[in-house]
């Protein structure tokens, strides 16, 4: 419910292999989210024993491929490093504890240009413990306690910061892991810090996945706020470090990560630079007839009780609550140049969405740039339309960031 500090925080796991088992037929094993990391676990059924196998003394994230017998293939990778596969291989020591040793392999996905590798050299990286403000008497322990934010910089800074990207992901229950990421890797090799916080929310699940149940429950209907506060308090809490310049800030996220960014330059509209938006939710009014989601949209609004509140016919009452607790009620207040990429065949946060908010503040004078993916949906995952996406959002913040 509530891990001690690097201790077990529950399983988060996607997928297992169809035959998981080691050797002695009772030791599962699998990848599952840890923290801000991705590790690889043995999980012994009999026992219960859970251990992390991978290196603990390191922040990079590891996948699970392939298991033959006592052996594994993983891939390692973090925001500076390209994917790499490891062996992995089954000792015991004197005292019958089981001990992994992990070798490199030379493989063709280890390979990338020179270049690359070159830039990818000159950046680092560490996740940072972003302190809760104002933590409240009935708020549990394991929701109190800080969250993560991955943080890439450049080595050579000394003097000045480069502009700050903070990054948002979606879900909202998802997780930023210390996995390699070619569109952040593009982002810091051109000039920029990146800060990719793993917020927590206040909704039918309170955080990011890989910290405990505690911090993953919600209280009800707190769409908006804690996520924005969050975020607010991990930007606070690098320029308190000394890491980011207060007038260089940038944000982009996609879908939830949208409606938070979207909610963010409205309800801090000085906070920003620039924005850019991929796929928003901007307003739930608009989006809850639209979506092959709708039920999503209730319990974004309502929590928990989103689930017994569903209806297909929302009331004109049910409609002003969504309008409420959507970035679109805080209109009059953006002023942050935006960038939207929207998918033309996204059914889960329909076009319409993105459309509607860009016309509302070009309406008002605000700069706004629109580029719209025809035959994109939901992910703009197109290998074109990513490479796109993440050339125009670098252009963007050059343009407003300097």
């Amino acid at each position: 419910m509530c891990p001690e500090d690097g201790c077990f925080p529950g399983l988060y796991c996607s997928d297992l292999l169809s035959k998981p088992w080691l050797l002695d037929e009772s030791t599962m094993i699998l990848s599952s989210i840890w923290g801000s990391t991705q590790a690889i676990l043995s999980v012994n059924v009999l026992s219960g024993k859970v251990s992390k196998i991978t290196p603990s003394n390191s922040n990079h994230s590891w996948s699970l491929l392939a298991l033959d017998g006592d052996k594994i293939l993983a891939v390692c990778s973090s925001p500076i490093d390209v994917p790499q596969i490891k062996y992995g291989s089954l000792a015991k020591d004197e005292s019958k504890d089981a001990i992994w040793r992990w070798l490199d392999i030379s493989s063709p996905t280890s390979g990338c240009q020179e270049k690359v590798r070159s830039l990818l050299s000159s950046l680092q990286f560490d996740i940072l413990k972003i302190p809760v403000k104002s933590v409240s008497e009935n708020l549990t322990k394991g929701a109190g306690k800080p969250f993560e934010a991955i943080f890439v910089s450049s080595k050579s800074k000394r003097d000045a910061c480069d502009p700050l990207i903070v990054i948002l992901h979606g879900g909202p229950h998802g997780v930023s892991s210390s996995s390699f990421s070619k569109s952040s890797g593009f982002l810091a090799s051109i000039g920029y810090s990146l800060l990719i916080v793993n917020y927590r929310r206040q909704c039918s699940c309170r955080g990011s996945l890989g910290f405990g149940e505690e911090a993953l429950q919600s209280l009800p209907g707190k769409v908006g706020s804690q996520d924005v506060n969050d975020v607010l308090t991990a930007v606070d809490h690098a320029i308190d470090l000394g890491l980011a310049d207060p007038s260089k800030i940038t944000v982009v996220g996609g879908s939830h990560g949208g409606f938070l960014t979207s909610h963010l330059i409205g309800q801090a509209p000085d906070k920003f630079a620039a924005a850019a938006v991929r796929n928003p939710v901007c307003n739930l009014a608009l989006m809850v007839g639209t979506s092959d989601i709708p039920d999503w949209c209730f319990v974004e609004t309502f929590g928990s009780k989103g689930l017994s509140t569903y209806t297909e016919a929302p009331s004109p009452e049910l409609l002003s609550f969504f309008h409420e607790k959507s970035p679109i009620s805080h209109l009059s207040k953006v002023k942050t140049p935006t960038l939207f990429l929207l998918g033309a065949k996204d059914l889960r946060v329909p076009v319409t969405n993105g459309l509607q908010f860009a016309r509302a503040l070009k309406e008002k004078g605000v700069a706004v740039k629109v580029i719209v993916f025809p035959e994109d949906m939901h992910p703009i995952n197109r290998p074109q339309s990513d490479f796109e996406s993440f050339v125009n959002i670098g252009v963007w913040f050059k343009k407003y960031c300097k």
